[in-house]
């Protein structure tokens, strides 16, 4: 998949000479419902025999218009562009709202941007679809300007799951209850985190025999509920390591989020001990992945009550995984 960093990356034979199809959206966790939405699109344009486009946005338009009120990230751009090629994308166009768009009529946005910069032929959007100068347009003001400028426009209707819509603000709300199981149903994956290991506290770790690989993700992105969790562990760049992991292998690990209270460490972070494994990890990018809850977060009153508290907390973790112990 090409990934075009704004408008004015995009080329001047962009879709030449047939057009392409068109699909927008943050797609923040590309979700079930996000999925439906982009493999139309590529279902489309395979039709058609044209590229299929994302149009997406980073950061969050909300974070421009609202900065207190936008939400907090699922995935990083990485993650997302990752999990949109897996959907077949061709193009994926990351336009940041501070310098494109924001200012755009929905008729200028559909006549210069669509179909002057990204020559579509189709556009697939959601029934809740919003675009142009403070969101004045909707899915039928798409319907009716695709009409009057040669663009036909596809309504996909909103996913549900029984009662609930499928969206990013409801797999926050999960996660952020500890509801793995719901936010895994809704995005049809494990919930992930990824970021660089840093050093920790610089207690609790080797010296306790738990040697853990910490992560401090910023406040603008989501993590489950403070507590530990069962998991896999991934380092996603391709050096070597330092040890007996390797790049690219998921391994399984016991996973803390939260604070370390018991050694007075406020920073909120994921700390995975990788299970049976011994490695270098600082500096390196690695993606979590949490599988399921193990128990809440805990302040313990000894340093021997922590460490029966690990102890348990890895075969909890090695049962969940179906994990045997090396």
């Amino acid at each position: 998949m090409d990934i075009l960093r704004g408008l004015d990356a995009v080329p001047e034979d962009f879709g030449q000479p047939d057009g392409t199809v068109v699909t927008i959206g943050v797609f923040d966790g590309v979700h079930r419902g996000h999925q439906l939405l982009i493999s139309r699109a590529v279902e489309e344009a395979r039709a058609l025999g044209v590229p299929s486009v994302v149009l997406t946005f980073d950061p969050h338009p909300v974070a421009v218009f609202a900065p207190g009120r936008a939400p907090c990230a699922l995935f990083t751009l990485e993650d997302r562009a990752r999990y949109i090629e897996k959907l077949g994308v061709d193009h994926m166009v990351v336009v940041d709202f501070r310098k494109e768009l924001a200012g755009d009529s929905p008729a200028s946005y559909v006549r210069d941007t669509l179909v002057g910069r990204l020559r579509a032929r189709q556009v697939v959007v959601g029934e809740n679809f919003t675009f142009g100068r403070n969101a004045e347009g909707t899915a039928k003001t798409m319907s009716e300007l695709g009409a009057k400028n040669g663009l036909g426009v596809t309504v996909v209707s909103l996913l549900s799951d029984g009662d609930v819509r499928i969206c990013s603000t409801a797999i926050r709300e999960e996660l952020r209850q500890g509801n793995l199981q719901t936010a895994r149903e809704f995005m049809g994956r494990d919930f992930s985190v990824t970021a660089p290991i840093e050093r920790g506290a610089g207690r609790g770790g080797c010296e306790l025999g738990y040697p853990t690989a910490n992560q401090y993700v910023e406040d603008i992105s989501a993590l489950p509920a403070d507590g530990v969790y069962a998991g896999w562990f991934t380092v996603m760049d391709e050096a070597a390591i330092d040890g007996d992991m390797d790049p690219g292998v998921r391994y399984p690990a016991a996973i803390s989020v939260g604070t370390n209270p018991t050694f007075g460490d406020l920073r909120r972070s994921v700390e995975s001990f990788v299970l049976d494994r011994k490695a270098d990890l600082y500096g390196r990018q690695a993606r979590v992945e949490f599988v399921d809850k193990v128990r809440d977060m805990t302040k313990f009153d000894s340093v021997d009550e922590l460490l029966e508290h690990m102890a348990r907390d890895v075969e909890i973790t090695r049962r969940i995984l179906d994990e045997p112990e090396k």
